[in-house]
């Protein structure tokens, strides 16, 4: 159990190069939630249903912060900066994005609805029917 503590809190591991595989991924994945941040703000642009806009908010400005704070954590694991290379921010990185995913969803699931347009059926034979009386 130590050892994972160790593992997890040292705070200057190896550094390793920018060709890594593993610096590669965290690097591309990075890339990539900050250039679907703009993705997704294009996208709300053009959503005429009220009630995913508003669920689909924070979405954007979240990609953006996930993006860039994964990129900073990855230079500073390659270039060795003492503390802020630690295993232990990208753990912590991780299951905010997790818990922010989960929460996200959750609220989707229970608030999002449709809001379907209701046809008036009128009947032509209404006007001939006997009314209620008052």
């Amino acid at each position: 159990m130590s050892e994972f503590f160790t593992y997890i809190f040292w705070p200057n591991p190896p550094a390793p190069a920018y060709s890594s595989p593993k610096v590669m991924l965290a690097l591309g994945v990075c890339l990539l939630m900050v250039v679907c941040s703009f993705a997704v703000s294009r996208w709300r642009k053009g959503l005429q249903n009220p009630v995913t806009r508003k669920l689909s908010a924070s979405w954007s400005a979240a990609l953006l912060w996930f993006g860039l704070i994964g990129l900073f954590l990855a230079v500073c694991r390659v270039e060795g900066i003492a503390f802020l290379s630690m295993r232990l921010f990208w753990a912590v990185w991780a299951l905010a994005l997790v818990a922010y995913v989960l929460l996200q969803w959750k609220v989707w699931r229970m608030r999002h609805y449709e809001i379907v347009p209701q046809v008036k059926n009128e009947d032509p034979r209404a006007r001939y029917l006997p009314k209620k009386k008052h």
